[in-house]
């Protein structure tokens, strides 16, 4: 009798269990990207707005990225720092296609619609701050959820930077702001990736 009443349920370690809301939280960051990178991606064909395809873009990868950290979160350092690798080397390629875009738009395209710039930056920017306050606790962890709060630092920052394009086209009709907006995103792709490629070597360097 006395061996059942001292006998208690296993409970589950703090790392469980912050594993557990770190996947849930994932969850809920990969539906808000998809559903806004296919908003995001009519309203900037509509609107004829680079900086608005890039940031469809932007949340297509995070999405895609999010999936991945799912995927390989109970995976040992070494299969997450491989993951990371491969998420930077897609963040640079989104950076590297948003400068060829702009440099294109520069040359053939016009001035893109401001109202509508201004309405889905918005939306876009709610969007993002909800999923940065959910993964904010988990900013400092390895490689893998580094880049997925860098991912994430960086949307927010590209929606205000896109409500400021909108305002600079509205007030110049040129389509300047617009682009020099998606330059300054490419930019901070660019510079997530380094970041989250030299903590992923790091850490492999340590496997």
């Amino acid at each position: 009798m006395g061996t059942h009443c001292c006998h208690h349920e296993p409970q589950p370690s703090p790392d469980t269990e912050r594993h557990g809301r770190y996947r849930k939280v994932l969850y809920i960051a990969l539906i808000i990207n998809a559903a806004m990178f296919g908003v995001e991606i009519l309203a900037g064909m509509r609107s004829g707005s680079v900086a608005l395809l890039a940031d469809s873009l932007d949340f297509l990868g995070d999405a895609a990225n999010y999936g991945i950290s799912l995927f390989v979160l109970s995976m040992g350092l070494a299969s997450r720092a491989r993951a990371s690798l491969l998420k930077a080397a897609s963040m640079a390629a989104f950076g590297v296609w948003v400068l060829g875009n702009a440099a294109w738009h520069a040359w053939q395209g016009g001035p893109p619609e401001a109202p509508v710039m201004g309405m889905i930056g918005t939306l876009a920017l709610m969007a993002n701050l909800l999923v940065a306050v959910l993964l904010y606790a988990y900013r400092e962890g390895d490689s893998n959820m580094r880049s997925v709060w860098l991912c994430t630092r960086n949307d927010a920052l590209g929606n205000v930077a896109v409500l400021l394009a909108a305002l600079g086209v509205f007030g110049t009709g040129s389509s300047w702001p617009d682009l020099l907006v998606a330059v300054v995103m490419a930019s901070l792709a660019l510079s997530a990736a380094w970041q989250v490629l030299s903590q992923a070597r790091r850490e492999l360097a340590t496997v």
